[in-house]
C-alpha cells in the first residue's frame, strides 16, 4: 500500500502541472469542464439496478424521474421556468452550484505518507463541515441528482479510497471500532445534529483488512447503517494503460466479491490514481457484470452540479482531504483551500431549496440548467 500512495502523489502532481483549475477560475461554471449504496439484491441485471440505487438511467434505458425520484411534471421543456418557493428564495438555494466530493484514504493516528490523514485530522475536518452546513450524501444519491437537502444546507460527498483497516471494523461488541472513520463519521454526527452520518467506501480487495467472514459481515453492517459501498478495483492498478480484458477484470472480479459477500451490486466507479482506461466504456459496464451510474476522478476541485449542463457523470471530480501545505500544491488544490474559497464565495456553491422535487437557482443562472431538469426548474 504505501507504493501505491507513492505512486498516486505522483499522478497527482502530474494532474496539477498538467491544468486542473485554480480556486477562483471556475466562475459560475467551467466551459471546458468534462467532467447509493449497493442496490438491493434481485434478479434484475446489474444495470437495472444500479439505475434503482441512483434514480439515473439504466444504459439503454430511458430517462431517470426527475429530482427525488418524481415523474416528470407536465411542463415543456422550452417554457418559462416557474418562480422559486418564497422559502427557496429566502434561503439564498442555488443548487447549480459547485459540491465538494471529498477523498480520503488512510487514516491513522500518526500519518505516515502524503495522502494519510490523522483521526483528529478527519474529527477536525467533519466537525468544520457540519458548524458550516454541510450535508452528507452519499455518491450514488449525488450521481443521481437525489439531493434530499435540508433547505439552506450544502451537500457535501465524503468519499474513502482502498478500504484500509482505518476506515472501519467492528469491536467484539459489534460497534465501529474508536477512531476509524465510521466511528469519527458516527461521533460527529452526534455531536452535530442534522449532519447525516453517511459516505462511500471504494473497497480494494483487503476489504479493512478483514477476513472473509468479517468482511461479509462488516459489509453488511455499513449497508444496515446507510453507508455506500463502491468498486475501486481488485489490486489498485492504473486502468490506463491496460488492455480491455484486464480492465474488466479488475472491476468485474472486485464486483463479483461484493455481490457474493452483500448480494448486492455497487452503483458507482472510482478510478485508481484516477487513471482512466483507453476507452471510458470499459469501465462503465460490463453485461452481467457491472453497471455504473457514475465514475470518479482524482482530480482536486468541486464537481458540478449534477443538474448543470455541464455536468458529467463519467468524469466527476473529487478534492483530496488535505490541508494548506507546499507538497503536491495544495495550498491551491486541497479540501481545506477549496472549502475556504466556497465559504468566502457562496455565490459558487451549492445551497439546497429543502425540496428534492424542485431545482432552485438565481434567474442569473437560467442558461445552466441541463436540459432534462429543466421541468423541476424554480428561478427567483
Amino acid at each position: 500500500m504505501p507504493l501505491l500512495h507513492k505512486i498516486a502523489g505522483v499522478v497527482i502532481v502530474c494532474a496539477v502541472i498538467l491544468g486542473l483549475t485554480l480556486p477562483g477560475e471556475r466562475k459560475g461554471r467551467d466551459k471546458g469542464h468534462v467532467a447509493g449504496r449497493a442496490g438491493a439484491a434481485s434478479k434484475a441485471t446489474p444495470a437495472a439496478e444500479a439505475a434503482k440505487a441512483t434514480g439515473a438511467p439504466a444504459p439503454g434505458g430511458s430517462a431517470s424521474p426527475g429530482p427525488g425520484g418524481s415523474a416528470s411534471p407536465s411542463v415543456s421543456a422550452t417554457a418559462p421556468i416557474a418562480a422559486a418557493a418564497p422559502a427557496a428564495a429566502a434561503a439564498k438555494a442555488n443548487e447549480l452550484g459547485q459540491v465538494p466530493v471529498l477523498m480520503y484514504h488512510r487514516i491513522m493516528k500518526k500519518p505516515e505518507l502524503s495522502l494519510d490523514r490523522s483521526s483528529k485530522e478527519l474529527y477536525d475536518e467533519l466537525t468544520g463541515l457540519a458548524k458550516d452546513g454541510y450535508y452528507p450524501i452519499t455518491a450514488a444519491e449525488f450521481t443521481g441528482g437525489r439531493l434530499d437537502v435540508p433547505a439552506g444546507k450544502h451537500p457535501v460527498v465524503l468519499t474513502f479510497d482502498d478500504s484500509t483497516p482505518g476506515h472501519f471494523g467492528l469491536d467484539a461488541q459489534g460497534n465501529p471500532k474508536p477512531d476509524t472513520a465510521v466511528a469519527i463519521i458516527e461521533q460527529v454526527a452526534r455531536e452535530n445534529p442534522g449532519f447525516r452520518p453517511v459516505a462511500t467506501f471504494y473497497l480494494n480487495k483487503e476489504l479493512f483488512g478483514m477476513d472473509e467472514v468479517q468482511a461479509a459481515a462488516g459489509l453488511k453492517w455499513l449497508l444496515q447503517h446507510g453507508f455506500e459501498l463502491g468498486n475501486h478495483t481488485v489490486t489498485h492498478p492504473s486502468l490506463s494503460g491496460m488492455s480491455e480484458k484486464g480492465v474488466r477484470k479488475e472491476i468485474g472480479d472486485m464486483e463479483d466479491r461484493i455481490v457474493r459477500l452483500t448480494g448486492t451490486h455497487t452503483a458507482t466507479f472510482a478510478y485508481p490514481f484516477g487513471a482512466v482506461p483507453k476507452k471510458k466504456a470499459w469501465a462503465e459496464k460490463q453485461d452481467g457484470r457491472y453497471a455504473f451510474q457514475g465514475l470518479f476522478l482524482a482530480g482536486w476541485r468541486p464537481s458540478l452540479s449534477p443538474f448543470d449542463a455541464d455536468f458529467d457523470r463519467w468524469d466527476i471530480d473529487r478534492v483530496r482531504s488535505e490541508g494548506k501545505i507546499k507538497e503536491n500544491d495544495c495550498t491551491k488544490y486541497c479540501s481545506t483551500a477549496w472549502l475556504e474559497f466556497l465559504d468566502k464565495n457562496p455565490d459558487e456553491r451549492y445551497t439546497s431549496d429543502g425540496d428534492p422535487n424542485t431545482v432552485t437557482f438565481p434567474k442569473t443562472s437560467e442558461d445552466r440548467i441541463a436540459k432534462r431538469y429543466r421541468p423541476w426548474a424554480r428561478t427567483y
